[in-house]
């Protein structure tokens, strides 16, 4: 990477922007985005170990769009092992399907997904907790399909803006189920032809996916065009690929080889401050384990801590101290560091060493994400901004004006604290949340016209190709090489800004 001008200080996104060059690079689409970080993933974006960010939903559509998830280190082993199992579970080639009842009501429907034109629920018959479908939770059944005759049909959210609350959604499907066999997907164009053929035939938006006599998933023409489009991150046997999180306390060798065994396909020891003996001793500890999996340890923000990491074990350095939204170390403690310099210094370090450079926290457009991967990065990790979607743990809300949020809470936040602390007894718990640290509440509401995270998978990665077209690079190491960086003031930042109505 080049960078015009001498920096004065440490950087963040916004002081730094991409100048374009010569480029040879013809179509997007001929972009590789493959971070190259020994992980599985076909894109640069990783979701957040955040309670309310990776549930094993989320998780599954991400990698099926080719990135990662975390699912979180604090609910119990027994939970997160069987979220890994969930995630396995899923096919790649279509949507898991979102599962309710027939004597739920419009109301309940409306709490799990909103009135959009592209998502639907499949409505089965008496109760649907036998086939949980991991939106907020492990799945608690691990059976993959449901019997087509337990089906009563499929119900395009958008209907459920035009029905009353307490209509039961038994009664709101109607006719023959409309299905595709899942051996008539195909790959490629072929497939995006035939769900798009059978959508017109039927005149369903959505279709069901059948395996044999089991419902295995949803498909619609847009997913189909996005199975062509993006590659899935999967294991050695063609799963989907998920990581998950270790603490650095506790039975660190009894949790990694569990999770290990459960099928996790990257390890993530994970601590607020990295750089300590604890981490260490973690990360030691987990290399005498010969798991034969990938090691992302953090967070970090110094080259020195890169160092001190991959010589006990890590892989891949997760950086960042401060630039989450959801963080108050800064205000509340002024440490950290501005997130382009931190990513910049430690992905040089690494590079050294060997190793990758995840950058966690701090992404509010696209173009952050492009600068991450110019200062080195190869991976970028996102929290808030995937915790408001459909497929993000927990419910829909609506606030006094009818817009949907769900909550997301800091994973040092009071909140996180006495989730990951409940067992210990009230003076120890109240020690624990006399330092906690970050919100415990905060709206992040649905965009409504991306309201899932494969939507944001789409922006995002539509502007990172282009800036790769820009910067002549076809595949992420060639961008470390040839983006070319400047400097600007705050009103060249705000200069770059859309503008919503004339001036």
């Amino acid at each position: 990477m080049q960078i015009s001008g001498q920096p004065t200080g440490d950087l963040t996104y916004s002081d730094v922007f991409l100048i374009p060059r010569r480029s040879a690079v013809g179509s997007r689409f001929a972009v590789d985005l493959a971070p190259g970080d020994g992980t599985p993933a076909t894109i640069p974006l990783v979701a957040a170990n955040m309670n309310s960010v990776s549930g094993p939903r989320l998780a599954a559509t991400l990698a099926r769009r080719g990135g990662l998830a975390v699912l979180p280190q604090d609910p119990p082993l027994p939970v997160v092992e069987e979220a890994i199992r969930w995630v396995k579970e899923r096919p790649a080639s279509c949507d898991a399907p979102i599962v309710a009842g027939a004597g739920d009501t419009a109301a309940d429907a409306l709490r799990r997904v909103p009135p959009s034109e592209q998502h639907g629920l499949v409505v089965v018959r008496g109760d649907a907790g036998r086939y949980a479908d991991g939106t907020a939770g492990a799945s608690g059944a691990s059976a993959v399909g449901i019997p087509v005759a337990e089906v009563l049909g499929v119900l395009p959210a958008h209907r459920l803006a035009s029905v009353p609350e307490d209509a039961r959604l038994g009664d709101l499907v109607r006719g023959e189920l409309p299905s595709i066999p899942v051996a008539d997907l195909g790959e490629g164009r072929a497939a995006f032809d035939a769900v798009l053929a059978a959508e017109e035939a039927l005149g369903a938006p959505i279709l069901c996916v059948l395996d044999g006599d089991r419902v295995v998933g949803t498909i619609t023409s847009r997913s189909a065009l996005r199975n062509a489009l993006y590659a899935p991150a999967v294991d050695h046997d063609g799963r989907l690929a998920v990581a998950a999180a270790v603490g650095i306390n506790g039975d660190v060798a009894g949790k990694a080889s569990a999770l290990a065994a459960a099928g996790a396909d990257v390890l993530v020891v994970d601590t607020a401050h990295g750089h300590q003996e604890g981490m260490i001793r973690a990360l030691r500890t987990i290399a005498d384990l010969d798991l034969g999996l990938p090691v992302a340890a953090g967070n970090i923000v110094t080259a020195d801590g890169v160092h001190d990491l991959v010589n006990a074990g890590a892989t891949i350095l997760k950086v960042g101290v401060g630039p989450g939204a959801m963080c108050t170390t800064r205000m509340m403690t002024a440490v950290g560091r501005p997130q382009f310099s931190a990513v910049l210094e430690t992905a040089e370090a690494a590079s050294e060493l060997g190793a990758h450079v995840w950058a966690d926290g701090g992404v509010r457009y696209p173009r952050d994400v492009a600068l991450a991967l110019a200062a080195g990065a190869a991976s970028i990790m996102i929290g808030s901004w995937f915790a408001g979607t459909i497929e993000a743990p927990g419910e829909l809300v609506a606030d006094p004006s009818g817009r949907l949020y769900k909550e997301s809470w800091g994973m040092a936040s009071t909140k996180a604290v006495q989730a990951r602390f409940g067992g210990l007894d009230p003076y120890e718990r109240a020690r624990k949340e006399l330092f906690a640290e970050g919100i415990s509440s905060s709206k992040i509401y649905l965009d409504p016209q991306r309201p899932s995270v494969e939507d944001l998978v789409d922006m995002i990665t539509s502007g990172v190709r282009s800036s790769f077209t820009y910067a002549g690079a076809g595949s992420v190491a060639e961008f470390h090489e040839r983006a070319h960086v400047g400097l600007q003031s705050a009103a060249g930042y705000e200069e770059g800004k859309a503008l919503p109505v004339s001036w």
